[in-house]
């Protein structure tokens, strides 16, 4: 009992790190899930363009950053390109890296979205002259976010527990601090332990949200 009343006294201590970096984590997490949303939009448009050269890259951009570990695109951003003489901060080098990995992934979400809408009033709306920007602004793009609601919110999740690898590159987020407190007093199990509990409150508080926003989203068309 003795060994947890110290650890509880050294979290204390050592709080204030603690708690900034539990702030850059969710600062990280809140920046990546917005750009990793905006940029699969642009990437879901450009899959549904009639130039095929233009499909085929999309296509190839999705496979690449789903089927490429994402500490591999960090590291080589991190360590790799000060080789080449541009040096970019942890947090630069880390929403950049998620927001290319999210967006390959979201975009796949809203692609399977959009093979169930109705393709009769997608037809419809151009028969009536809207534009295929139009089209896709109006018709498609908010019916496939819709659809897509369960794969995106499973996503944001995905993206708070992803965000612990940002350490590795020197992003003193939440995680590092952890780490930083485990090797200050060498409980590794109690430290990682209250890292896991944290990590799962957070998700707890994302899961109820996503929850509650697919039973207000997620509804049968014409339901």
């Amino acid at each position: 009992m003795s060994d947890w009343i110290g650890f509880f006294q050294d979290v204390v201590d050592y709080g204030p790190q603690i708690l900034q970096g539990l702030g850059n984590t969710l600062l990280l997490w809140v920046v990546m899930t917005i750009t990793g949303l905006l940029g699969s939009i642009l990437v879901f448009y450009l899959t549904l363009s009639q130039h095929r050269l233009v499909c085929r890259l999309t296509d190839a951009y999705i496979s690449f950053f789903i089927g490429t570990p994402l500490i591999v695109l960090l590291f080589l951003m991190y360590y790799g390109l000060p080789q080449w003489g541009l040096r970019l901060s942890p947090f630069t080098v880390a929403v950049i890296g998620f927001t290319f990995n999210v967006a390959a992934y979201n975009a796949r979400y809203l692609r399977a979205a959009y093979n169930g809408l109705d393709q009769e009033e997608l037809e419809a709306g151009r028969a009536q002259g809207f534009s295929s920007r139009q089209v896709f602004l109006l018709i498609t793009l908010p019916q496939s976010l819709r659809l897509a609601v369960p794969g995106l919110t499973n996503q944001a999740i995905l993206n708070l527990k992803d965000s612990s690898v940002a350490f590795l590159i020197q992003y003193t987020e939440f995680f590092a601090q952890v780490q930083e407190l485990a090797t200050r007093n060498f409980q590794y199990f109690k430290a990682y332990l209250m890292a896991g509990l944290v990590y799962l409150a957070l998700v707890s508080v994302i899961v109820i949200v996503a929850r509650q926003l697919e039973r207000r989203l997620v509804r049968p068309i014409g339901g």
